[in-house]
């Protein structure tokens, strides 16, 4: 009889299809606080997905699950949400969509708003200039400035 840590090389290559298949799945996030949609892999939570993309419309603070800048809640999607702070994100919150995300991984199309301790500098940065760090807004040589 095989050891179970063996796998046959059929059971190996349906192991490394499903792999390759999750990894290179992307999913795309809209975040209603600044109207920004980025696609993340579904392999990064969304914290590290938007970031990897030079993105900031979510807070970045421990990236650990722990200090709770990166709250968000979550309207539509489905996903998966690792072990965060009781301190930061009540099971109440949890079950209703409120989680940190720098601990959650889509698993399908989201749409989010951010909650956590930044959301009212993130608004205040959007109202004045139009981006979520409060950077001037790029526009390209044939936007016409406003």
């Amino acid at each position: 009889m095989k050891p179970d840590r063996f796998a046959s090389k059929s059971e190996d290559a349906g192991s490394t299809m499903r792999q390759e298949e999750t990894m290179a799945q992307k999913y795309l996030i809209h975040i209603g606080n600044s109207g920004e949609d980025y696609s993340c892999d579904a392999e990064l939570n969304l914290l590290r997905g938007m970031e990897v993309l030079g993105r900031r419309g979510i807070p970045v603070g421990c990236r650990g699950g722990g200090c709770g800048v990166c709250k968000v809640a979550i309207h539509s999607g489905s996903f998966e949400a690792r072990k965060m702070s009781r301190d930061c994100v009540s099971a109440e919150e949890e079950a209703s969509g409120v989680v940190l995300a720098c601990r959650v991984f889509p698993r399908g199309e989201m749409s989010l708003t951010v909650v956590g301790k930044m959301v009212k500098a993130l608004e205040r940065g959007m109202e004045k200039t139009g981006t979520p760090d409060g950077a001037p807004a790029v526009r390209s040589p044939a936007s016409p400035a406003s």
